[in-house]
Order: C-alpha cells, then structure tokens, then sequence
C-alpha cells in the first residue's frame, strides 16, 4: 500500500458502515489520505457487494462505486473474539463510522459509550435514517424513503406528473459528505480539547438541509412548493430547451444576459417587451416568454447555440447522457476519469477526486478491496496476532 500525501494522512478511520450513506462518507475521507479499515461480515460483506450487474472481477460496480482507499477485513461481530477484536482496534483508531440500527452495538458491547472507554480521543459518527432520539429514532433508513419524507420528491419531476426521485440516491450521498464533514470538525476540535466527540447525521435531516432555497421560499412565503420540471422557481428562463438535434439548459441569471439572448436568437424586441424587461416581470409570464424562446431555439443546431451563448457568456450548456460525461474534454482535463488496478477486474475506470490540495493531494491509492482482503495483515500488523492466533480466529467463526 503506497503511503497516503492527503490532508488526512495520519488519521485511521474504522469503518462499521455498509450500504452507501456511510461508505461514501468513509471513501472520500480515504481520498483525502485517512486510512480506512472497513469491517466486513464473513462471508458476505457488505450488502452492495451482490447489488449487480453490472459486474467487474466478480465485484458489483455499486460496491466499487463507493470503496476504494479502503482495506477490508472480516469480524464476525457477533462472536466474543469479533468483538475483542472490534475493541482493539477501536483502541489505536482515530474515527468510528457505524450505521447500525439504534442499539445494536451497544448490545454487543462495542458501542460508543463502551468504546470511549478504550480510547477518549475516539471521534465516534453515527449515520442513521432519522437521529438517536425523537419519534422515529427506531425507523430504519433508506434513501428512497427520505426522498419522499424531506420533500425531495414533492418538488421532483414535471409540473402534471408524478412526484420524482433523483436520478442518484442523492440523500445518502450528502449524509455521507456532512458526516465527513462534521469528522473533520471533530477532529480539528480534538488537537485543542485532546478529547473525542460523537457526531449524528441522519437521513432526514440531510434531505431537509438539502432543500435550501426552496425550503426558505416556503418559510418565507408560506406557499406551498411545486415541481417544475427543468425550470426553476424563481429565474426565467433558467430550464432545458429543447434544439433542433438535442436539448440543451440556458440559466439567464441577469437582465443583461436575457438582452444577449434575444439579439443571439434574433428577436431583440423581446428583450424591451414590457412583460419581459426584468427577472420579476419574466417570472410573472413565464409561460408566454418561453413558449416565444423555445420556437426560436427549435430550429438552431445545438452545437452552433451554444458556441454562440458561451461567446457571450450566457451560462448554457448540452445535457449529456453518462457516455458522453465521461468523453467530455474539461472532465478528462480535470481527472474526473481514473483507471484503477484491481486484482480480479485487472483494471476498474471509475469517477476521480473532485477535491484538488496544492501540497498535500487526494489520490486514488487502493482500489475497491476484496471480501476480507486485508484480515491478515491488519490484524498481525495493528494488533500482533501471529499467523497461529489468526488462524484459530477462522476456526471459530470469529474473522
């Protein structure tokens, strides 16, 4: 394994977490140099691993999604020796990341009261679907439920239609990345306090917080929010428009850009129409306005448009399917493309690092690991088990 350079070279993270929220959360602390340690069951790890096809070397391009700079090990943590093993390791780590049902690892007695006691300086995070205490403590979480439940889905989709998800689980993506978030503050508040801390993110809360705009317009207004397809709420135009050969989006933040515009799309009377002169007075026709831009969109190639857009710096741009995200010129130019070395797979190209440090860079150093890859060496290397003792722990069902 090649010595980490990122912003978080040092710090060891125990990964108790499976499915998505936490391991997105996990690997990109692995991205920035942390080094992950991902606690796997025996035999089956972690759900996402039979979440296919696709496939890859025999792995689930889900699980390869979100696991890489990571090493897996297995424990078994029902088993006394599993659990020992879970408080040892506890013991010379920096971070905990679980998102057990509430209770479960205390039970088992390697919960964050019980862990704290090993190790102070225990940053513990706890990812659930709706928090430790309220009501709904005890619900289990899901993606596609919080959605739904913070609202997501309620302004989701064309204004007749049904409500609609987001394309990706969109709520266990930001939960993972305000977890990492709140670990890095924990962690920066530890080098003053020299104690830990336990964090909660939760599902729900995540999905409000990520209504933001439209959240304050209803507390503001209290109108009700709707669904607006491809437009938005408070600009026009600012939506997908649909060209002769494929559509495109135009975001006219400004008076000066819908001017442009129209003398781009040859009707610069538009742009003095008394019902089209500011933001306001657009938004208040609406629907008259882009009726007009889209018959003068409809016959123009793409291309061309938006050459021409840019030109005059009016934000735009193609919808492009996932092919062509991954052809896209400035995505290649900022390594948002990585091929990565993989034991089975040979080769995996995955997402890159959006984050970029100019002394201490993120970097894909491990790929996605294999099911209980890492066992041996971490526990011979972290805790001194002897190849003897390792082997005993597989006897009894413990690793």
């Amino acid at each position: 394994m090649s010595a980490a350079s990122g912003p978080l070279a040092g710090v060891r993270v125990l990964d108790l977490s499976r499915v998505l929220a936490g391991p997105y959360c996990t690997m990109t602390l692995g991205d920035l140099g942390a080094e992950i340690i991902k606690v796997e069951r025996p035999g089956t790890g972690d759900d996402t691993r039979a979440w296919g096809p696709p496939w890859a070397g025999g792995e689930a391009a889900y699980y390869l999604s979100a696991n890489r700079n990571k090493q897996s090990i297995t424990v078994n943590l029902k088993h006394p020796e599993g659990q020992r093993i879970i408080r040892e390791l506890a013991a010379v780590s920096d971070v905990v990341v679980e998102n057990y049902k509430l209770g479960t690892l205390e039970r088992m007695g390697i919960g964050w009261e019980q862990l704290r006691e090993v190790n102070p300086r225990l940053i513990w995070a706890t990812i659930s679907g709706y928090g430790p205490d309220g009501p709904d403590a005890n619900r289990p979480g899901y993606d596609f439920v919080a959605q739904g439940e913070a609202g997501i889905m309620a302004i989701t989709g064309e204004p007749d239609g049904e409500p609609m998800k987001v394309g990706v689980a969109i709520v266990d993506v930001t939960t993972g990345l305000f977890t990492a978030l709140s670990i890095c503050a924990a962690l920066r508040e530890r080098e003053f306090s020299g104690q830990g801390q336990r964090v909660d993110t939760n599902l729900l809360s995540s999905g409000v917080a990520w209504l933001i705009n439209v959240a304050e317009n209803h507390l503001v207004s209290g109108l009700e929010a709707g669904r607006w397809g491809n437009a938005h709420a408070n600009i026009v135009p600012y939506q997908a428009f649909k060209a002769r050969d494929r559509y495109i989006t135009v975001a006219v933040g400004t008076d000066r850009q819908f001017r442009d515009l129209c003398a781009i799309l040859d009707c610069p009377e538009l742009a003095d129409d008394a019902r089209f002169v500011t933001n306001p007075q657009r938004v208040a026709n609406r629907e008259a306005l882009v009726t007009l831009l889209q018959e003068r969109i409809a016959p123009r190639v793409a291309d061309e448009l938006l050459a021409a857009l840019n030109s005059a710096t009016i934000p735009a741009g193609p919808i492009n399917t996932i092919s062509q995200v991954f052809e896209h010129p400035q995505v290649l130019a900022r390594n948002m493309l990585v091929e990565v070395p993989h034991p089975t797979a040979g080769t995996v190209r995955m997402t890159g690092i959006p984050m970029e440090f100019s002394r201490t860079p993120a970097e894909v150093r491990l790929p996605p690991p294999l099911l209980g890859e890492h066992t041996d060496a971490v526990l011979c290397d972290l805790l001194g088990r002897s190849p003897a003792q390792i082997e005993d722990l597989r006897a009894v069902g413990a690793i």
